[in-house]
């Protein structure tokens, strides 16, 4: 800090008083003379500190260094004439009419570079060139005589020209490097890191050096630039680091630009780092700053939130607000991307929806199947029926039924999945999943993602026995209806609270069931039979059709009803509304389907509530209506 503190008083003070050197040196125009050469050397360190300011220090150029190139003209004039070549021969010949020094050779080597980047050249030809050769010799000979920021450009050079890294040479500017990481720059360090990280990666020794550098001098990090840099193409390699670099945006979260917050969070999102300050930080300001943002950082903003599954509702809003009138001008990749972050982030804008419908229909032949596909399974997710579905579904199926036999197992199943959940499935869509040769190849897998295949097949099954009077089969061989026993799961409140207060009603053991595992791939919390009067009965007696093993064989009794209890925890339900997401709409859809009077259960529920002592003087009237309840259709809501 003092350091700094002195160069600019120096920068300052100096530059009022002195002029500065003239442009073009006459030791190359004519002959130097020792009167002339004498005459500008004392004006040399005075003159840096007029023409350069602080920003060329934060390039990296020592004050010695610059002193050195000020002192000798020549040396100022090869150098702009490196800068200015604009083809790798112009950079040859100057290697060939002048006797460089090793600093020279390495700008020579790193223009190279830079022209086969814009130029597009090949790389090879250069490489095997003698004089490129001589170059080389000339920097391996006088490394240690190369400056600070040449060095690091002539590393960076090497390696984006294809050098191999086994050559003594390439090894000699590594060792180099290595050897002055404490006399660079923290911008050196940073531009070396973010340059390592992509070419070399983790397992790069120097690499890790940097960063531990880098680590040790994080007090030095200041601005925004940086700090992005590194969150982005650093930050993953270093977890430590990572840490400091979200301290320090979000001490600069304030300054941070609409750009500088959509790399921030896509660093975040690809590194699953939940940063919940940073993030609430960087959602205040993009809300309170930032009324206009463009379409890229409205979709990766949306695409970050997702993935960290953070809920900012406000930012939500605004996302889909803004993206609403830009929905006609999207490609197809950007509607599905857009929708299906909203469907993960369980966030149902009905305009935004909408308009994607609109845009489905408006641009049937640009979609592609899986681009319909991904729209479904958003839609069901959320338990979204569009306003015009029957038009929508009609172009659905027009364009699907066609297309099944050519789709993976896995989003085939996960399409016929989706249309249940939408009560849109046909009979051509069941029978392509529910037939033999189909669930055949997943029998005996016990991977995880086989058996998230198989409880979605049941699903399936439950909703063509339960929901399409009119399919007759294929369907599932009984063997296949017994999922794979679910792993342990912590006992919510609700839960607990559910069984406290049915034990008081229940009376006894024998006329209840908890947890109770169903042929359709549900499960049920808890269930009862009871008579006309609404008293518990045994369920043992009775034949249990929704069971894998019924224990008895009677039917029920005239009058007498089935009852489950269904729990719904705070994630099953939309974000927006009190509506369930899809998966859960159609649980409780095919339990009543089953017979059963549904009884849900939340945490609002008045009835089930655990401060609720009087329930069991109640009696099961306060909890299970009188009647069925009128059916209503599915597809009216959709989170509305």
């Amino acid at each position: 800090m003092a350091a700094r503190l002195v160069r600019r008083c120096c920068w300052r003070h100096f530059g009022a008083f002195v002029s500065a050197p003239s442009a073009v040196p006459a030791s190359l125009l004519v002959p130097a003379g020792k009167a002339a050469t004498a005459r500008a050397l004392p004006q040399a360190p005075f003159a840096l500190f007029h023409t350069s300011s602080p920003s060329s220090w934060a390039d990296g150029f020592s004050v010695k260094e610059q002193v050195e190139e000020s002192r000798n003209p020549e040396h100022k004039v090869i150098g702009e004439l490196i800068e200015t070549a604009t083809s790798p021969q112009e950079l040859f010949q100057l290697s060939e009419f002048h006797a460089l020094n090793s600093n020279q050779a390495s700008l020579i080597i790193t223009q190279l570079s830079r022209l086969v980047v814009e130029k597009n050249l090949e790389t090879a030809s250069i490489l095997r060139d003698e004089r490129f050769q001589r170059l080389i010799g000339i920097t391996d000979s006088q490394i240690s005589q190369v400056w600070n920021n040449t060095l690091v450009n002539l590393l960076k050079s090497l390696c984006s020209l294809g050098m191999d890294s086994n050559r003594k040479e390439m090894q000699s500017v590594e060792q180099e490097v290595l050897w002055r990481l404490r006399r660079l720059t923290f911008r050196q360090l940073t531009s070396l890191a973010e340059f390592l990280a992509v070419k070399q990666g983790k397992e790069s020794r120097l690499l890790n050096e940097v960063i531990k550098k880098l680590e040790l001098r994080w007090t030095e990090l200041e601005g925004t630039r940086t700090v992005v840099t590194l969150m982005g193409k650093v930050g993953h390699v270093s977890p430590a680091l990572m840490d400091r670099l979200e301290d320090k945006a979000l001490e600069l979260a304030e300054q941070f630009n609409p750009d500088d917050i959509r790399k921030i969070t896509l660093a975040l999102a690809y590194q699953n780092r939940r940063c919940v300050p940073l993030l609430r930080a960087l959602s205040y300001h993009l809300i309170q700053k930032h009324s206009e943002l463009s379409l890229s950082v409205l979709m990766d903003l949306i695409f970050a939130y997702g993935k960290l599954n953070f809920h900012q509702p406000q930012v939500f809003q605004k996302i889909a607000t803004d993206l609403h009138p830009q929905v006609s001008t999207m490609t197809p990749i950007e509607v599905t991307r857009c929708i299906r972050s909203f469907a993960l982030l369980k966030w149902l804008s009905l305009p935004l929806f909408e308009a994607i419908v609109q845009y489905a229909l408006d641009n049937t032949k640009q979609l592609s199947v899986t681009h319909l596909c991904s729209i479904i399974l958003s839609f069901a997710r959320l338990n979204f029926q569009p306003s015009g579905s029957e038009d929508f579904f009609n172009m659905v199926h027009e364009e699907l039924q066609s297309q099944l036999d050519s789709l993976e197992p896995h989003l085939l199943t996960d399409l016929v999945w989706s249309l249940c959940v939408l009560q849109q499935a046909k009979a051509p869509y069941l029978q392509r999943v529910l037939a033999p040769d189909f669930h055949a190849r997943i029998r005996g897998d016990q991977s995880l993602k086989a058996q998230n295949l198989r409880l979605k097949l049941i699903h399936i099954n439950a909703a063509a026995k339960l929901e399409s009077p009119d399919y007759r089969g294929p369907f599932l061989p009984a063997e296949m209806l017994s999922p794979a026993e679910p792993a342990g799961e912590k006992v919510t409140l609700l839960q607990s609270s559910l069984r406290e207060a049915l034990a008081g009603v229940l009376g006894s053991r024998e006329n209840g069931r908890f947890d109770t595992r169903t042929i359709y791939g549900w499960q049920i919390d808890a269930e009862m039979v009871v008579n006309s009067e609404n008293k518990p009965l045994p369920l043992k007696d009775f034949a249990a059709p929704h069971l894998f093993h019924s224990e008895g064989t009677k039917p029920l009794p005239p009058g007498a009803k089935r009852v489950a209890f269904l729990r719904w925890e705070f994630p099953n339900f939309s974000n927006r509304s009190k509506d369930l997401l899809g998966r859960y709409a159609m649980a409780r859809r095919h339990v009543q389907a089953a017979g059963f009077l549904v009884v849900d259960v939340t945490r609002q529920s008045p009835t089930l509530a655990p401060s609720a002592p009087s329930l069991p003087a109640r009696g099961l009237a306060a909890v299970i209506p009188s009647r069925p309840p009128v059916r209503q259709p599915e597809g009216g809501g959709g989170g509305r």
